[in-house]
C-alpha cells in the first residue's frame, strides 16, 4: 500500500493494489473509488485533500510494517 499527495491538484491518492483501475466511481464530493478489472478497490482519491484532512500528520498504528519506506 501506498499513500501519495500531489500539491498542485490537492489530491491524496491511497494506492491499495498495483494494478491499473479500469472503472472509477465517486461516492461522495471529492471522494473517488478505482476498482480494476475485476471490480476489486484498488486506489482511493481525495480530493481537496487539506480541506478534509489534517495532511501534514500521519499516524500508523498496529500495522504489520515489513518495510517502511519515506519519499
Amino acid at each position: 500500500m501506498k499513500i501519495s499527495y500531489d500539491k498542485a491538484t490537492d489530491s491524496l491518492y491511497i494506492h491499495l493494489a498495483d494494478r491499473p483501475s479500469v472503472d472509477s466511481n465517486e461516492v461522495n464530493d471529492g471522494v473517488v473509488l478505482d476498482f480494476d478489472a475485476n471490480g476489486a478497490l484498488v486506489g482511493i482519491d481525495l480530493q481537496h485533500a487539506s480541506e478534509r484532512a489534517d495532511i501534514n500528520n500521519l499516524s500508523v498504528s498496529k500495522l504489520p510494517l515489513g518495510q517502511l519506506l519515506a519519499a
